[in-house]
């Protein structure tokens, strides 16, 4: 009984746990699992089609309306109503015709008032079924809400793109941050079997009495500082690892390994083209589709003014009972109708001019940021290129710098070997070369970003 006890336990255990993805990810195939998986572009791609309902919306107005309708009525009391007595009038003209006398042997003659009769009229029960129809033939608003349909469809296309044009854009940046600090793990790597190699030539000088004990002590000093630097650097990678996959609409729990590396020759090729086209931005293609949009938004409210044109059609059957027996015999009375509709706007109070006035204020408005838009482009891209072609020269001018004081360092540590040399300008080699070392690497990094932020101003990311 107690092991089956622990096979449920343990069976419950492993159903609930759960389940870690692996992943090897190139710089392109985070960008497409974030295009699947990011919150935002979902959001975006659900803001589409909610479009799409808006547009059959749209469409449904131009399209005819059937409604059906049941009616049935009980009236306990059936209204009376006051009539001129139109009974006696005729009775009288007849007797006064035939010349009859009255009892006391006079002719009759007509009264001057015979007052009212009350009648009612109508029964205790009526029914009435009915369909109607509706076609709207003509409103301006809806014609040109038909002929916007498609600009709407794609200014929310356009946005989903500019959306994953920004996620992108993060994404590359994040990627190659993450890439950068595994280089410059790799580096820290280097430095430390370096010193740790110094440290025990260090200490086989120190018993052969060519060393003191102070420099023993220094190259330790070094070599905790390295194994901290180390360890930050390794905890900001995993952190930026977290962050990537937070961007990428991936789990936490999964396993994310970054398989791209920066290269010099990646950085400079393929690039500062000299010419560009604002069309090639997707922000400005969205923000030329939303003036587009405005420009329909003019014309719908001027339309307006026009008469709108609508077909009307009902059929019925009415039946008229006293008696509760309306699927018994009796007959049902036809009633049918066709109409034509059409309402003509007179006066508005300015309601409609305001609305075409604002709109055309928001056309203008749209017309500024468009031209304001181009200008920051080519600011833009002017920055981007400035940025990038410093950015090459420091890679080129850090890489000697870094080569330098590798020889350096080597230089040094050879003539404390032989005795020649000091332990205080091994240390200070060897800050200059972690210093080249870590510059190098940065400057490697803002190359990669000026190469996106280049890319991206000139609508090519």
């Amino acid at each position: 009984m107690f092991c089956m006890v622990l096979l449920v336990f343990f069976g419950a255990t492993a159903q609930t746990t759960p389940t870690v993805n692996k992943y090897a990810f190139s710089v392109q195939q985070a960008v497409d699992y974030a295009t699947k998986n990011n919150v935002q572009v979902k959001n975006a791609l659900l803001t589409l089609k909610g479009q799409q309902q808006q547009n059959r919306e749209i469409t449904a107005a131009a399209l005819p309306t059937i409604s059906g309708n049941i009616n049935s009525v009980y009236n306990p009391n059936i209204a009376v109503q006051a009539i001129p007595d139109f009974i006696s009038p005729a009775t009288y003209g007849v007797l006064v015709d035939e010349g009859v006398r009255n009892g006391s042997g006079q002719p009759i003659t007509m009264p001057n008032s015979f007052g009212n009769i009350a009648a009612q009229f109508g029964t205790k029960f009526n029914a009435t079924a009915a369909v109607s129809l509706q076609q709207l033939l003509f409103d301006g608003q809806v014609f040109i809400g038909l002929q916007a349909r498609k600009t709407s469809i794609d200014f929310q296309t356009k946005n989903i793109e500019v959306t994953e044009e920004a996620i992108k854009t993060n994404i590359y940046k994040i990627y190659y941050q993450l890439v950068v600090g595994k280089t410059q793990l790799n580096i820290f790597d280097a430095n430390i079997d370096r010193l740790e190699k110094l440290l025990s030539d260090a200490k086989a000088l120190y018993q052969n009495g060519f060393a003191e004990k102070l420099d023993i002590n220094k190259i330790n000093v070094q070599l905790a500082n390295l194994k901290t630097q180390k360890a930050t650097t390794e905890n900001s990678i995993a952190v930026g690892y977290l962050g990537l996959k937070m961007l990428m609409g991936m789990p936490v729990k999964d396993s994310l390994i970054l398989t791209d590396n920066i290269t010099e020759d990646q950085i400079k090729s393929g690039i500062l083209a000299d010419a560009y086209q604002y069309s090639d931005r997707k922000d400005f293609q969205y923000a030329e589709l939303g003036k587009k949009l405005g420009e329909f938004n003019v014309r719908r409210y001027k339309l307006s003014y026009l008469p709108t044109v609508a077909l009307t059609g009902s059929y019925a059957k009415n039946a008229q009972r006293n008696q509760f027996d309306f699927f018994g015999k009796g007959d049902w009375f036809t009633i049918s109708s066709v109409g034509l509709n059409v309402s003509v706007p007179i006066f508005s109070g300015f309601a409609k001019d305001a609305r075409v006035k604002q709109a055309q204020i928001d056309l203008e408005q749209t017309n500024n940021t468009i031209n304001n838009f181009k200008n920051q482009i080519d600011n833009e891209v002017a920055q981007a290129n400035l940025n990038l072609r410093s950015a090459i020269n420091t890679i080129d001018f850090q890489k000697q710098n870094k080569e330098l004081a590798e020889t350096v360092y080597n230089q040094t540590v050879k003539k404390f070997q032989v005795g020649t040399g000091s332990n205080t300008e091994i240390t200070a080699a060897q800050t200059d070369l972690v210093t080249a070392q870590s510059n190098y690497i940065n400057a490697l990094y803002s190359a990669i970003v000026a190469k996106i932020d280049y890319q991206k101003a000139i609508g090519k990311l």
